[in-house]
């Protein structure tokens, strides 16, 4: 947990440093650390009355509460706002204050969460599994340090600065690439597995839960003393140096770890001046720009949605090195620092505020533990392929005997994952905010207005005033305001995209077990799987080889765990398509219970083939009717190869209703080039 204090407390010195993304399993007190990093953080002056936090030296000239000519200043807490998972957009940016404008007859606006946050800390907890329309929201406020409200006729401006704070499991689903560039600083953490220190965690939080009250007493010297160490280091801050040395360091080590653009660059530089304003120092040192780099880079170098996050340590001291002054020696000074420290490199040194390791309120214990702290922690991501599987030639590989009897052949790598057609479902759903198939959505352009069915959820303020305009006269209206009956009420309708549950079904059989075939079979999974990922969807996985089917993967968000159990997946064995479908049918039934709003999409990996026992491809085709008497939307991925081919994967696309796409015709850019082609012809054609 060390490194996660280090990032908040960094930010709490610093909040331009621009906040934390905590990643890590359940149960390891994320929320709890967040939480308690409001009571360190200084007050801040405000102008009273003033809805939106404005400063008294410099008030913001387009406050909607403003002009604020007084000099009357008011202290507060800085806030810390949570952002519920569901909240409202709303609720998010603020609306029209519908009580006011039906009841007055004014145009008045209610602030939203963003207002209330600024100048403190805005926090989500399971900040991946946002909706896309409110993490839109998020990034424009936090590029532009204002919120812009222009809806239901109000059109309102003001500042949004706040420290950006988020936590979330990587197993449920990853970031939007946007929305990850905008945490300064990531930390990953795991529970310790020191049984000392799991029963010192255990022991206080009995204590906590038999006296509230009497435990927080207990540390309030502790907490107290720590935001005092808060307040010397901003004011230190300015006087940081940060030579042209560091700099140099910095930059060649975003250059040499190649992350996009440069805002890795900036968010180096400020770590690194905070990292010496909490350590007491007045100069950057190497030790605070490689610190800084393990906190602002990893999550800023993935490729792909399936890259680990992670720095490489090597790298990381090679580049230092290339670019430190000749008579620098090799490693960290081992010398008191200017404050007379430990040194630069243990700013959060054992006896420091925090007092010794084994009675602090941090419960650290000696041995740090945390994930980025050299402790060896595995990051999570795509396992590498065994060795020796990387060859391209159609041999499959060694066979090894299955305990139910036949043989299987062990896991190939996959190849490069690639763009892929774009698979929707067919008609209009209501499933969660995504980017696949049409739906009624809490997001996107309003197309119509209708009477509400059920209750009212986002009021169509026009549709609901040309309803009431006509019966005013007869409703005796006097005044300005508004005569309103529920009858009048109008909803919007609002037309976007949903995610979608898109569920493999995998021929894993020794029919599919050339080296070179399943290589490119899984290369084209894995690309859908990327698809998937871009477009918000669940996804599930279903495999069948040998005496019959397995669900590998249950529904999750987490398309990481997906291409994991993908890349481990071997073959061999008979090939029970008629198991591979029924065990589909049977996963899509209990998730339709779960979550009936969101529709599947069925992809089925096969060459077509069927084995085992007695009429086993009539079988086949039955199970696939099932499925398209239950209205599934299918896709049957064709991987036939081969001067003679017998079209099986085709007669299975048209029992399940879907459609049937060879490899190469998944491609994005093969289909491109086959509307070029055709496109060019047409005009010759013309030409002639």
């Amino acid at each position: 947990m060390e490194d996660l204090r280090l990032g908040l407390l960094l930010n709490a010195v610093s909040p331009a440093v621009g906040g934390v993304l905590v990643r890590g399993e359940k149960g390891t007190a994320k929320s709890t650390m967040v939480r308690a990093l409001a009571g360190l953080l200084p007050s801040i002056a405000t102008v009273p009355g003033c809805r939106f936090a404005c400063d008294p030296a410099t008030p913001d000239p387009q406050c909607p509460d403003g002009p604020h000519p007084g000099s009357e200043v008011a202290e507060r807490p800085a806030h810390l706002v949570e952002l519920p998972v569901g909240v409202a957009e709303d609720r998010v940016v603020g609306s029209l204050d519908l009580e006011r404008a039906l009841a007055e007859g004014v145009q008045a606006y209610e602030p939203g969460l963003l207002a209330k946050a600024h100048r403190g800390v805005l926090y989500i907890d399971e900040v991946n599994l946002l909706q896309d329309h409110l993490v839109d929201l998020l990034l424009d406020a936090a590029a532009m340090g204002r919120s812009y409200v222009e809806r239901e006729g109000v059109s309102v401006r003001h500042a949004a600065r706040f420290l950006l704070v988020g936590t979330m499991n990587p197993e449920e689903g990853e970031l939007r690439p946007q929305l990850l560039d905008r945490f300064g600083l990531t930390v990953e953490i795991a529970a310790t597995r020191d049984a000392d220190e799991r029963a010192e965690v255990v022991r206080r939080r009995l204590a906590y839960d038999a006296d509230p009250a009497g435990f927080a007493a207990r540390w309030a010297g502790r907490e107290r003393e720590l935001a005092e160490r808060i307040d010397a280091a901003r004011e230190l801050l300015p006087g940081v140096e940060l030579s042209d040395l560091a700099l140099r360091q910095i930059t060649a080590l975003c250059a040499a770890f190649e992350v996009d653009g440069l805002r890795a660059d900036i968010v180096m530089a400020r770590t690194a001046v905070a990292l010496a304003a909490w350590a007491g120092r007045t100069a950057v040192t190497e030790e605070d720009v490689r610190t800084a780099a393990r906190l602002a880079l990893p999550h800023r170098r993935r490729r792909n949605p399936f890259d680990a996050p992670g720095l490489d340590e090597e790298q990381l001291d090679r580049t230092l090195a290339e670019h430190r002054e000749p008579s620098e020696p090799d490693g960290p000074e081992d010398s008191d620092g200017p404050d007379g420290s430990d040194g630069p490199d243990r700013p959060e040194g054992p006896e420091g505020p925090e007092g010794p390791e084994d009675d602090g309120p941090d419960g650290g214990g000696p041995g740090g533990g945390g994930p980025g702290g050299g402790g060896g922690v595995p990051e999570p991501g795509v396992p590498d392929a065994p060795a020796g599987e990387a060859g391209s030639d159609d041999t499959p590989a060694p066979p090894r005997q299955r305990p139910g009897g036949g043989r299987e052949s062990a896991p190939v790598a996959a190849d490069r994952p690639y763009r892929t057609r774009l698979f929707k479902v067919d008609g209009t759903g209501r499933g969660a905010q995504g980017r696949r198939s049409p739906a009624e959505t809490d997001a996107g352009h309003t197309v119509r207005a209708r009477r509400p069915r059920g209750r009212l959820a986002r009021l169509h303020l026009g549709a609901t005033l040309r309803a009431a305009a006509p019966h005013q006269v007869a409703r005796g209206r006097a005044g300005r305001a508004l005569v309103l009956r529920r009858d009048d009420l109008r909803e919007q309708v609002r037309r976007g995209r949903e995610s979608n549950l898109v569920l493999f079904v995998v021929d894993a059989s020794g029919s599919m077990a050339a080296r070179q075939r399943m290589t490119a079979v899984k290369g084209a999974v894995l690309s859908l799987l990327m698809d998937a990922y871009q477009r918000r969807d669940k996804i599930g996985l279903v495999t069948f080889r040998g005496a019959g089917a397995e669900l590998a993967l249950p529904p999750t968000s987490s398309v990481e765990v997906g291409a994991a159990r993908l890349e481990q997946l071997p073959t061999g064995g008979r090939t029970p398509l008629e198991a591979g479908l029924l065990r589909a049918h049977e996963v899509l039934r209990v998730e339709r219970l779960r979550d009936p709003d969101r529709r599947p999409l069925l992809v089925v990996v096969t060459d077509g083939r069927a084995t085992g026992g007695r009429d086993a491809l009539p079988r086949a085709r039955r199970a696939a009717g099932l499925l398209a008497a239950q209205g599934v939307a299918a896709v049957v991925l064709d991987c036939e190869s081969g001067p003679v081919r017998l079209g099986l994967a085709r007669e299975l696309a048209a029992h399940l209703h879907g459609e049937a796409v060879s490899l190469d015709e998944l491609r994005a850019e093969g289909v491109a080039s086959l509307v070029r082609e055709a496109r060019t012809t047409t005009m010759t054609r013309k030409a002639a």
